[in-house]
C-alpha cells in the first residue's frame, strides 16, 4: 500500500518546521467538520478510500491540484498537499505516513489546520528489523553467507547479545518499540531524547518505558563510547539534519550503526570516515537522503555497509484505518488526537 517513503532529496524546510514555538492548531469546529469536503490523495488504494469514507461518513473526492470549486472547508487524507490547498479552508490533514518532513517542507502550513499522522504498527515492524540485523550480525550471518558463496568451510565465532548496550536515538513511539524488543532479549537500552521537552534535565537521567535509561542528546558522548549498537529513529527537521556528524561518530568505539529514521540526519562523509578507521564496526542504512540511490551512488561502496530499500516501516492500510479512526473519534469528541503533529518541531 503506502510506503514510508522519503523524499528523493532533502526537502527545504518550512519556517513552521524549524523548532520554533508554534501555537497548536485549533480543533475543527463541529459545524465546519460536518460540512467539510473529504479529499484523498490519488495514490490511495480503492479499499482504503472506502474505509476513509466510512469513518468520515461522506464520499471522497480526489485531491485536486487547485483549490476545490466549492467554498466549503475541507479535510484531507494522503501523503502530500498541493500548494493551492494550503489555505485557511483546510481544517485537518491526516498523513498516511509517520514522517511529515516532506509535507511540512513543501510549503507554509496553514496555522488553522490540524495535522495528524499514521504510526500504526510501524514501531513493531521497525523494532523487528533492528533486532533482525542485530541477531544476524551476532550470528555471523554476513560472513557465513560470503563463505557459502565461495564453498568455503570455516567455523566462525558468534556473539551473545544479552548484557550489551544499544543507544537508541528517539524516545517516541518508534524508539520505545525498538527499546522494548531489544530489552526483552537482554540488551541494555539507553534512550537519547533530543529535545528538552522530552529529555531529562542536564546531569540527570530518568526511566521511560522501553528504556533502561534516558539521557539528553548533549550528554551522549559517554554512552556512545560503550555502545555495541547505535540506532537512530530520529525524524528529519532543521534541528536533526546532519545530526550524526564527525563529532558524534568520533565518540563511537566499535558500535554498529543502524538508521531507520531519516537519511538526511546522517553525514555520510563522516560515517564513511568512521567506517574506514573502525570506529563504526558496520552500518545498516534503511534510509538515505536521496532515494532511490542510483547504481553509481557512493553509498553502495561504503565498507561493511548494507543499504535496504526504506522498507523497515512500510505502512499498511490497517495502520491508516486504525489511526484515522482514533483521530476522528478524538476530534469529534472535542479531544486533541494523540497522533497530532507539532508543526513547529516537525513531528
Amino acid at each position: 500500500m503506502t510506503g514510508n517513503t522519503a523524499a528523493d532529496q532533502s526537502p527545504p524546510f518550512s519556517p513552521l518546521a524549524c523548532g520554533l514555538p508554534v501555537p497548536p492548531a485549533p480543533l475543527p469546529a463541529p459545524d465546519a467538520l460536518a460540512r467539510a469536503l473529504l479529499l484523498v490523495s490519488p495514490s490511495l488504494e480503492t479499499g482504503l478510500v472506502r474505509e476513509v469514507e466510512r469513518i468520515a461518513g461522506r464520499p471522497a473526492q480526489t485531491l485536486p491540484e487547485g483549490p476545490p470549486p466549492s467554498g466549503e472547508p475541507y479535510l484531507c487524507v494522503g501523503g502530500s498537499l498541493p500548494g493551492a490547498l494550503r489555505t485557511d479552508r483546510l481544517l485537518w490533514f491526516h498523513s498516511v505516513t509517520a514522517g511529515t518532513d516532506r509535507l511540512l517542507g513543501a510549503g507554509p502550513w496553514p496555522a488553522s489546520a490540524l495535522l495528524t499522522r499514521t504510526v500504526g504498527r510501524m514501531g513493531e515492524r521497525m523494532a523487528q528489523y533492528v533486532l533482525g540485523w542485530v541477531l544476524a550480525e551476532c550470528q555471523a550471518v554476513p560472513e557465513f553467507t560470503a563463505q557459502h558463496a565461495r564453498a568455503h568451510w570455516e567455523q566462525l565465532p558468534t556473539e551473545l547479545i544479552a548484557g550489551q548496550t544499544a543507544v537508541i536515538y528517539g524516545t517516541g513511539r518508534i524508539g520505545a518499540a525498538v527499546g522494548r524488543l531489544l530489552g526483552a532479549c537482554g540488551i541494555r537500552t539507553v534512550g537519547v531524547a533530543r529535545t528538552a521537552r522530552s529529555g531529562p534535565a542536564p546531569g540527570s537521567a530518568r526511566t521511560v518505558p522501553g528504556f533502561d535509561r534516558v539521557i539528553g542528546a548533549a550528554e551522549d558522548a559517554e554512552v556512545l563510547g560503550g555502545a555495541r549498537w547505535v540506532v537512530s529513529t530520529l525524524p528529519l527537521t532543521d534541528a536533526t539534519a546532519g545530526f550524526f556528524g564527525p563529532a558524534r561518530f568520533a565518540a563511537v568505539r566499535g558500535a554498529t550503526f543502524v538508521n531507520v529514521g531519516r537519511g538526511a540526519t546522517v553525514d555520510l562523509a563522516a560515517l564513511e570516515s568512521a567506517l574506514a578507521d573502525g570506529r563504526v564496526r558496520r552500518a545498516v542504512l534503511d534510509v538515505l537522503a536521496k532515494e532511490p540511490a542510483a547504481p553509481e551512488d557512493p553509498v553502495w561502496r561504503l565498507p561493511r555497509t548494507v543499504v535496504t530499500s526504506h522498507s523497515s516501516g512500510i505502512t499498511a492500510e490497517e495502520d491508516v484505518v486504525g489511526d484515522f479512526t482514533a483521530a476522528w473519534e478524538a476530534v469529534t469528541a472535542g479531544r486533541r488526537p494523540e497522533l497530532t503533529v507539532d508543526v513547529g518541531r516537525g513531528y
